[in-house]
């Protein structure tokens, strides 16, 4: 508890409070801009936050993360296009909804849904979070090395499309993170004899390249600058009561349990989980055959869940040292730069960081929710803004903050080549959660695997004679596998 009266005394300080809710409002504003997001807008001030305190910068971050959750379904619910993956399944209710001359209650219905679900998730996180860093504590470098592993396999499993493109987006993203001098023998290894990389990849390159130059590349090749007229006739008034929450009671706390589960595992996200919880409630529901033609459940169930996955992503991260999903792996990048260490010890070792990280998440989804209640009538604006500028603006920011972070041109380059490494993982549909994930957890896996070697003295049979260690190992092995078993069998039933 101490700890968190002394962070919420740092997060009251003018400069942190003020910092934090400009980026929230930022990463709502993108958030609800179909072809940006959040995770866009954190991607852009990482470079920032090197001239920063450290609860100042995790203050913009986290204020960042929680906005771009929370702002994506205003397009979804105004124009029918998700705002990111996490608001798809809104669409199928709000946007009908909306047509139906209810703008005002879709809206305050995805505002609510996202603040209950936003908070409830994070106190579930403050509770967990710790015990789970306990239990972590009593496990060995076996167990982290097949974690590890796990985490990374589970997303190629899950990867869109074919099981063997997210098994090279993972291979790439592990051989980027051997790039550099070898921590324990000095062996430089794939520096092509250039000093520049020495030290491997800088984080900030590979996620301004890779992340934000793709997204603005590709968006802007497809064309995607222009958005339909919204109807603001109906955006009057807050157009829910008391009977609505009573009304979709089971919605909300099964929608919640879906969330926090599917946060909580490796690499799945909202994007999943909403599509699951509006699956879930449709099956639920006394009355199926409403949903799709505006119904409130529909977007009860999909924003409850994905703003529920944020608490459920930041349990793992904090306690394990794995991200939940691929926002959360932006946030670690910024911890890494702060020469911070997510996992088992750093609630012990910074407790008023770790409760400053939890109290951000709450205080901004407070803010943000005042902020949305009051100004939604203005929401259409915000699909008016010029492409052309926002995609300008967005291109020097990555080159400068790419420049800023070495303060060498050679960043600069990476960033570009990272750039085009991007469109072509887009063009041929690699997914690059796999890449970023396995980038971020590459160094741990090769110290845990020489760790556990070495403790076992050379043995490497240790990691699959111990019992949780080989649960993990089979659980990554199951979550490549299945998925090709599952084409086999429908090929079969053909």
């Amino acid at each position: 508890m101490q700890a968190y009266i002394s962070a919420l005394g740092t997060l009251l300080q003018p400069q942190n409070l003020f910092m934090m809710y400009l980026c929230n409002i930022i990463g709502a504003v993108l958030g609800a801009i179909p072809g940006l997001n959040g995770g866009l807008g954190m991607t852009l001030i990482l470079p920032l936050t090197f001239a920063f305190s450290t609860e100042m910068s995790f203050g913009m971050l986290t204020g960042m993360y929680v906005g771009g959750c929370t702002g994506s379904f205003i397009a979804a619910v105004l124009i029918g296009i998700p705002g990111s993956a996490s608001s798809i399944a809104t669409c199928y209710d709000g946007y009908p909804m909306t047509k139906n001359g209810h703008a005002a209650k879709a809206l305050s219905i995805g505002i609510t849904a996202s603040f209950i679900g936003t908070v409830v998730s994070i106190l579930v996180a403050m509770i967990c979070t710790t015990r789970i860093a306990e239990i972590a504590l009593l496990l060995g470098p076996w167990e982290y090395f097949s974690l590890c592993l796990m985490a990374i396999t589970m997303v190629i499993g899950l990867s869109n499309g074919s099981v063997f493109k997210g098994l090279m987006a993972a291979c790439i993203g592990l051989w980027m993170s051997t790039i550099g001098s070898d921590l324990v023998t000095n062996q430089l290894r794939f520096t092509f004899h250039n000093p520049k990389l020495y030290g491997g990849i800088n984080i900030v390159c590979l996620l301004m390249g890779v992340f934000a130059l793709q997204q603005v590349a590709t968006s802007y090749a497809k064309g995607e600058q222009t958005m339909p007229e919204v109807d603001t006739s109906s955006l009057s008034g807050f157009g829910l009561t008391l009977k609505d929450f009573v009304d979709n009671a089971k919605t909300i706390i099964v929608s919640m349990l879906i969330g926090l589960f599917i946060g909580f595992l490796p690499g799945m996200g909202s994007g999943i989980s909403n599509l699951i919880a509006y699956g879930q409630a449709k099956r639920m529901s006394k009355h199926p055959e409403r949903f799709g033609t505006g119904y409130d459940a529909g977007i009860w169930a999909t924003e409850i869940s994905n703003n529920a996955g944020l608490g459920g992503a930041l349990i793992p991260m904090i306690s394990l040292g794995i991200p939940g999903d691929s926002t959360c792996v932006l946030l670690m990048s910024g911890m890494t730069i702060h020469g911070l260490q997510p996992g088992p010890m750093f609630i012990k070792q910074n407790p008023e960081l770790g409760a400053l990280i939890f109290l951000i998440v709450l205080v901004s989804a407070i803010l943000l929710f005042i902020t949305q209640i009051f100004t939604k009538r203005w929401f259409p604006y915000l699909l008016k803004a010029p492409y052309h500028y926002l995609y300008s603006a967005i291109l020097i920011l990555c080159l400068m903050g790419a420049f800023s972070s070495t303060t060498s041109m050679f960043s600069v380059g990476l960033v570009v080549a990272f750039g085009v490494l991007g469109i072509m993982m887009d063009m041929f549909h690699i997914p690059f959660t796999p890449l970023m994930l396995a980038f971020i957890l590459g160094g741990k896996i090769e110290s845990y695997f020489r760790m556990g070697c070495s403790y076992a003295r050379g043995d490497m049979t240790s990691f699959i004679r111990r019992p949780l260690s080989l649960i993990f190992i089979l659980v990554a092995v199951f979550s490549v596998i299945w998925p090709l078993i599952g084409k086999v069998r429908k090929k079969v039933q053909k």
